[in-house]
């Protein structure tokens, strides 16, 4: 019993760890296989919840076999083997089945331009020209390829500006105008509630510059980073006060209609929102045909954690079965299919563009109707088994 309980336990805390105080599901034990798109398919069942529970179980088994001398050992190995071959059986099924269709779907080229903009430098206003100069000069000449894109991509805040009525903004939008070729960038966004009281909301933003150069959809972040993009309880506790100047104020946005361009429906993801599969449930359930994580992971310097947070995106594609952009300021973009493989991906700290022809799919899989309730199913169970044992106990003492 308990070679099945542990997987239980372990995803039902990681579930927990997911939600509590604003939820952070850092590289979660089944994102190690990310790597092997065979044994990643059942994430579009139970999500990568799954995944971890798989690898959990297996190495139970392999504990128990090792260290135990519990009887049934042998009826452990073949339900646990029939269980992996099942999982096995359907990744093979499911990839063949997933990469069939992708030549039958319809597909959409779409461009990604990394600009590799120094974090020490980019918010000084000196910069800003040559930022937005960098960024254009690589569109166009991304532009110029036999490949030509449909939608260009920019990371996270690559417009180190806000962008109503600044004239940096004009570049853009004549080359827009000029290409017929709509941009999704990322910017911060402020929106005057009370200009007499001050009242002002800050958010982190995407939005759509449509080939008119117009701005033609925008997305705020609505999962932010408590400490990094704003302070918890700071209303409650006003002696963060200091702490909410130094981090940042920004407010919370929701997960509404895509942003479209053309047959492109993009579902984006922010940064940090790239780890929450809910968002990106979400955002396919209100019609997104791709997913778009635009970053800036310059923060984590030639760390593990941008490789982590490439990792984690995989999981999102083949958990929605959509195809997923990426573009992070200073890598690693890529592309991936709604199969879990990386396309290409760009190598870190250097400038980088490349444009692919990515599938739009528009089924719904599994995980995105019903699955996600695996996790808080498995975190059931466990209270389930602990309260039976604990009444149990009680009887018979």
């Amino acid at each position: 019993r308990a070679l099945w309980v542990l997987p239980l336990l372990w995803v039902g805390l990681d579930w927990l760890r997911a939600i509590l105080f604003s939820g952070f599901p850092w590289m979660d034990l089944g994102y190690a296989l990310w790597q092997t798109p065979l044994l990643l398919q059942s994430a579009d069942l139970f999500g990568h919840y799954f995944i971890t529970f798989v690898v959990v179980l297996c190495n139970s088994l392999a504990f128990f076999l090792l260290c135990t001398k519990e009887k049934g050992k042998i009826l452990s190995v073949v339900m646990v083997s029939l269980f992996f071959l099942a999982v096995v059986s359907y990744g093979q099924y499911r990839k063949t089945q997933l990469e069939s269709l992708m030549f039958l779907e319809d597909s959409a080229v779409v461009g990604i331009v990394q600009g590799n903009i120094d974090q020490s430098r980019k918010w000084s206003p000196e910069e800003q020209q040559r930022t937005v100069t960098k960024y254009v000069d690589a569109s166009r000449v991304l532009l110029q390829q036999p490949a030509r894109p449909e939608l260009l991509v920019w990371p996270e805040t690559a417009l180190p500006f806000f962008p109503m009525n600044n004239p940096l903004m004009e570049s853009l939008r004549e080359m827009t105008r000029e290409t017929g070729v709509a941009l999704l960038t990322g910017s911060p966004w402020f929106e005057v509630k009370d200009a007499a009281a001050r009242d002002i909301n800050f958010y982190n933003s995407a939005f759509l510059l449509a080939a008119t150069g117009e701005i033609d959809g925008v997305y705020f972040k609505s999962h932010l980073v408590p400490f990094g993009e704003y302070v918890p309880l700071k209303k409650m506790l006003p002696f963060l006060a200091p702490l909410v100047e130094a981090v940042g104020d920004f407010t919370s946005g929701i997960v509404d209609t895509p942003l479209i361009q053309g047959r492109i429906r993009s579902g984006v993801l922010i940064c940090f929102e790239s780890v929450f599969p809910d968002i990106a449930r979400q955002w396919v359930k209100n019609g997104a045909n791709i997913l778009v994580n635009v970053s800036n992971d310059a923060w984590y310097g030639r760390s593990s954690a941008p490789s982590q947070s490439m990792a984690m995106s995989v999981l999102r594609a083949v958990e929605t079965r959509r195809s997923l952009v990426r573009a992070a300021n200073t890598g690693i973009s890529a592309f991936v299919d709604p199969v879990g493989n990386v396309l290409v991906s760009s190598p870190l700290f250097v400038p980088w563009s490349e444009s692919r022809a990515i599938v739009l799919f528009e089924d719904v899989s599994f995980h995105s109707r019903y699955g996600y309730f695996f996790a808080p199913l498995c975190a059931l169970l466990v209270l389930a088994v602990a309260t039976a044992l604990f009444l149990g106990t009680k009887r018979d003492s």
